[in-house]
């Protein structure tokens, strides 16, 4: 079995994770902090804004049973991808909107992705999704991972 990883920031990783957890050859998420330069943060250090973080899902995946660009349109589905720091009611740039890759073959599906939606009309406005290099992961804290499943929610999208 042939797996590789994924990193999305779409606003508030309970959502984003939730949307991961169902997709067929998805083996592990893992919601968490990237993109920024504190270590070891916590929930309450990236609530400031000032970690440099977003709150990030880690998808672990087999790649014969789903692909990257799969993923990726469903990063695209799950929010709005031309707020900027923010997402719903959750403003910062912790809830920015960004593709953390892992690969060169990555960077070019979603930059490819990315234009791709940006030209399809969809949005009025720019797409400002960030895509840059993955950077070092950390997971969240215990009571965030799996939340809405847990809590029975189905989404904290809007």
């Amino acid at each position: 079995m042939a797996t590789e990883k994924a990193t999305f920031a779409a606003g508030c990783f309970w959502g984003v994770e939730e949307a991961f957890l169902n997709v067929q050859g998805v083996l592990a998420t893992t919601a968490g902090y990237t993109g920024g330069h504190f270590q070891k943060p916590t929930y309450e250090n990236v609530c400031t804004g000032k970690t440099g973080h977003a709150e990030a899902v880690l998808v672990e995946y087999d790649t014969a049973l789903v692909s990257y660009e799969k993923l990726l349109e469903i990063f695209w589905k799950i929010h709005d991808p031309t707020q900027v720091n923010r997402q719903g009611p959750d403003k910062g740039s912790q809830y920015r909107s960004a593709i953390f890759f892992h690969s060169p073959k990555q960077q070019t599906a979603a930059v490819k992705s990315k234009e791709n939606l940006q030209g399809s009309g969809r949005y009025q406005g720019p797409i400002v999704t960030e895509i840059v290099p993955a950077a070092e992961f950390w997971p969240a804290e215990e009571y965030h991972q799996e939340y809405l499943r847990k809590k029975g929610g189905a989404s904290c999208h809007y």
